[in-house]
């Protein structure tokens, strides 16, 4: 009886976040064939994103090395990176908070207004060693670039991870390559035991002075 209850929850759950992402793409589409609605949606995203200021800025830069920048992200990725937030599959105690206190639309609209925010690399960015990005360049091409995309912009669920700080993709490379539990469902978990101690500062390098 228990491994049926346990079924019943898994299902349901993952039939509430199919519902919910099916919901977020319609809200979205609507969007994108509406320039009023886009604008009301911009506008309530502006009200709504000062706790996301305090870290991720307001132009979606954010005001550290290890915290993403947000601004150009695929919004359907941002959508659900913050269900995600929401049911407990990623940890994080700022995150996990502040994603419950959104509804859905809110959701929806601050993950479309952050996709409007044009990237700002940060200026350490371009004093990187020239052949180190290289080695990068090259790394990217061999691994990375099927999912992300030539110039790692990513599409849909996969996030745009050019121009992105430096340490925080570092961090996030290596929570992969430890098979972090938070990130058990990622196909990232197979492409990150591909990467050698050398592969990561050299992708970091590459990604972080691409121009989004």
């Amino acid at each position: 009886m228990g491994r049926v209850v346990l079924l019943w929850v898994l299902l349901c759950g993952s039939a509430q976040a199919f519902a919910q992402s099916s919901e977020m793409m319609d809200r979205l589409a609507a969007l994108e064939q509406d320039p009023v609605k886009r604008e009301q949606a911009y506008a309530a995203a502006e009200e709504r994103i000062l706790l996301c200021s305090k870290c991720h800025g307001k132009d979606g830069n954010s005001k550290r090395d290890y915290i993403p920048n947000l601004a150009g992200q695929n919004p359907q990725y941002l959508f659900d990176a913050f269900e995600k937030y929401v049911d407990g599959q990623r940890t994080d105690f700022v995150m996990n908070q502040a994603a419950k206190l959104l509804t859905i639309n809110e959701r929806v609209n601050i993950a479309y207004y952050f996709s409007q925010q044009q990237v700002q690399l940060r200026p350490a960015a371009a004093a990187l060693d020239k052949a180190l990005v290289e080695k990068g360049a090259q790394r990217f091409a061999a691994v990375c670039i099927t999912c992300h995309g030539q110039k790692a912009q990513g599409h849909d669920n996969f996030p745009r991870i050019a121009g992105q700080p430096r340490e925080y993709l570092t961090h996030a490379l290596q929570r992969y390559r430890d098979k972090d539990p938070s990130r058990a469902d990622s196909p990232m978990l197979a492409v990150a035991a591909l990467l050698s101690d050398e592969d990561v500062p050299a992708l970091t390098a590459y990604l972080s002075q691409l121009q989004p």
